[in-house]
């Protein structure tokens, strides 16, 4: 494993095991939210998954990717 995979790890704590029936009474109706609203609740579950502030996520680390030029 990776330094860069062990850094961002999923929050497994921040979720609970539940049956199909009580997931479906939990959910929300985000049906009636604009498009603008859901992305923006998407934002704060994945900070909560993964442990980063919502407003000050982490900075991507380009140097782990690498382009170039088919020949």
């Amino acid at each position: 494993m990776s330094d860069h995979s062990k850094k961002y790890r999923l929050d497994k704590t921040a979720f609970q095991a539940m049956s199909v029936e009580e997931a479906d009474d939990y959910m929300r109706d985000y049906s009636n939210y604009s498009w603008k609203e859901r992305l923006k609740v998407s934002h704060y579950l994945t900070s909560l998954a993964y442990g980063f502030d919502a407003d000050h996520p982490p900075k991507m680390d380009k140097t782990i990717f690498s382009k170039s030029k088919h020949s």
